[in-house]
Parts: structure tokens; C-alpha cells; sequence
């Protein structure tokens, strides 16, 4: 058996606003925008490289699906974006406007940061030593 990750559905206010961010600030490529209804739109988003693994973003529509967005990591780091240049993409991000909430520190696996999105959700920027294994 064959088993993997494709999507992971991201709350967001408003398609557009988290495509613009998602493709300007953080450097993601669009994937998709299909719309399904009035209302409704299929968007994917995901990190240029990044295989098939993608976010799929889902307009909130309900009062408790709007309280979660920015929460959906319970304040938690809960996303982690993987590098192979820590370096270039800390410097592209900061002049992005990316709003990071440390600095860079090395840890035992490698070199991470934490940063929040447009929402406040918590993402890790790493970039992994080798044989190095986030714990």
C-alpha cells in the first residue's frame, strides 16, 4: 500500500486576500482556483518544489469555523516550511514583510525560525542539518 499527505485544509477569511499572501509574501505558487459554487472556490497553494503536498485554502463560513482561523495550531507551531537555503529564504521573507516572532536559532536537527502568517498561525522555517530529525 501507498499512502500520502496531499492536501491539508488552512482556514482563511477571504480567497483572495490569502492567495495574494500566499503567493507574494510567502513565494508559494497557485495550484488551483476552481470554482465550485457561488460561493465556493477549490484554491491550492504550496512552496515552490514542495511535490504534491499543498494547502487547500477554505473560506470559513460558519461562526465557529471563523473563530479558528489563525487558531487552527491552538497557538501552537503546527506548520513547518522546509529549506534548502535558510539563509535566502529568511532574507526574501523578511523583505516580504513576513512577520517573524524570534530570531534564527540552531537547534540539534538545524536551523529554524519561527514566523506568523497573515492570521497569526505559527510556521517553522527550517532547514535541516543532515541526518538531522525534528523532534
Amino acid at each position: 500500500m501507498t499512502q500520502h499527505l496531499q492536501h491539508v485544509a488552512f482556514l482563511v477569511h477571504d480567497y483572495d486576500e490569502a492567495i495574494q499572501y500566499f503567493t507574494t509574501v510567502l513565494g508559494f505558487e497557485l495550484r488551483g482556483d476552481t470554482p465550485l459554487t457561488a460561493e465556493k472556490r477549490w484554491v491550492l497553494v504550496a512552496p515552490p518544489g514542495g511535490g504534491e503536498a499543498s494547502l487547500l485554502l477554505a473560506r470559513a463560513v460558519t461562526d465557529e469555523q471563523r473563530a479558528c482561523v489563525g487558531r487552527q495550531g491552538a497557538g501552537r507551531v503546527w506548520l513547518f516550511l522546509h529549506t534548502d537555503d535558510f539563509d535566502r529564504d529568511h532574507a526574501e521573507m523578511q523583505a516580504r514583510g513576513v512577520r517573524f516572532t524570534e530570531a534564527p536559532r540552531e537547534e540539534p536537527y538545524g536551523t529554524v525560525v519561527v514566523f506568523a502568517d497573515l492570521y497569526g498561525n505559527r510556521w517553522d522555517l527550517v532547514q535541516m542539518k543532515p541526518g538531522g530529525t525534528q523532534r
